[in-house]
């Protein structure tokens, strides 16, 4: 008798969580539309309530399952006598709860874990609530330059050097003289590996009002990019200094027409305090040299140069001026062993576990292709 009623009280248990699961997916993705109307925050709304009910019904079926336990082992209260039994799922719940409350007090391993009072913003009280993304341009630099899939932890990869050699005049018939072979500039790289995990409650997946994992996913991404940038960014700092100087655009003339090699797909990667620069430079007539993008998608440009803005602080330290001038692509060689990978797992404190990798190596490939330039506005 026990063993059939124990029987059918775990599996009402287990299709009223079926239940509350998916009541909960259908109100987060009514509630992470942008374009949510009033009809579908009443549905919300009602679905809220009935998870509710249903997780109320949940505790009422848990309690009975402990009861029959308790008397079909003939254990008037639980902790009698069994200390070395197997545990049964109920004092597993019990510790899943008492782990998550120490969850949101301390660390875990060293990493600060998101909890409700993290995410109060996006937990609905009376209204809700969906956070907007900061408003910040960030360039994935990483697309700019020559990126490849590395197959191995380390290697060297050839870079053809421009050819300088010429053909020599033939007569008729005569014996074809050698070509001057090609050379190769070959570049050691070695990945390193980028990580970090940090976990969250089930209370804040729950009782936010928008999808918070896609939301920390995103923001995960947000982190590889400025992984990326730095480490680009440190490569360009290591190219042939050069300074410019006034309110004259001559100096980038010379770095474009005359330091940097014709053949060079040529653009221009600046700071904001670089681009400020830029952006006042005028010629003889009065107008300002730097033109505007003319569609969506379509870049700056600067002489006809195409001109990409940075902050501040991936060049220096905010306020500073510096920019790259040269060819990108030539210039810096990105081993991507593995892009960013998220993953989610369940964690054993009543919430999911976010980790986070990404493997890669950035190389200075030709170091003729640009220069590291500032902008001093006191003169040479």
């Amino acid at each position: 008798m026990f063993k059939e009623k124990l029987k059918e009280l775990l599996a009402k248990k287990d299709g009223k969580r079926a239940v509350i699961n998916e009541k909960t997916q259908e109100m987060r993705k009514l509630l992470s539309n942008e374009e949510a109307t009033e009809d579908d925050l009443k549905k919300a709304k009602a679905l809220r309530s009935d998870i509710d009910k249903a997780e109320d019904e949940l505790r009422s079926l848990e309690d009975d399952i402990k009861l029959y336990r308790a008397a079909e082992k003939g254990t008037p209260a639980p902790g009698g006598g069994h200390g070395k039994e197997k545990r049964g799922s109920e004092t597993e719940e019990e510790e899943k709860r008492a782990f998550n409350a120490y969850l949101h007090k301390e660390t875990r391993d060293g990493v600060s874990g998101i909890t409700s009072p993290d995410v109060a913003p996006t937990i609905p009280e009376s209204i809700l609530y969906n956070p907007e993304n900061e408003v910040k341009s960030v360039t994935d630099l990483s697309k700019l330059v020559t990126q490849f899939q590395a197959t191995t932890a380390s290697g060297k990869y050839p870079v053809l050097k421009r050819a300088t050699e010429r053909m020599n005049s033939v007569a008729e018939l005569a014996k074809n003289p050698a070509l001057a072979k090609p050379e190769f500039e070959e570049v050691d790289w070695k990945v390193e590996t980028y990580r970090g995990a940090i976990p969250l409650s089930q209370e804040s997946i729950d009782d936010s009002a928008i999808d918070l994992t896609s939301l920390v996913a995103n923001n995960a991404n947000e982190q590889k990019i400025n992984t990326t940038n730095f480490a680009i960014a440190a490569v360009l700092k290591s190219f042939t200094a050069k300074t410019v100087a006034g309110e004259s655009v001559d100096d980038i003339k010379h770095i474009l027409n005359v330091d940097l090699d014709p053949a060079y797909n040529k653009s221009i990667i600046a700071s904001q305090s670089f681009y400020q620069y830029l952006d006042t430079l005028k010629d003889k007539n009065g107008q300002y040299l730097l033109h505007e993008a003319i569609s969506e998608g379509s870049p700056r440009t600067l002489l006809g140069v195409p001109v990409v803005v940075v902050e501040d602080e991936l060049f220096g330290a905010a306020g500073e001026a510096h920019a790259f001038i040269g060819d990108l692509g030539r210039a810096v060689l990105y081993a991507n062993r593995k892009d960013i990978q998220v993953r989610w797992i369940d964690n054993e404190v009543y919430g999911q576990y976010l980790q986070v990798v990404t493997r890669f190596d950035t190389k200075a490939a030709d170091t003729k292709a640009g220069y590291f330039v500032t902008y001093n506005a006191a003169g040479k």
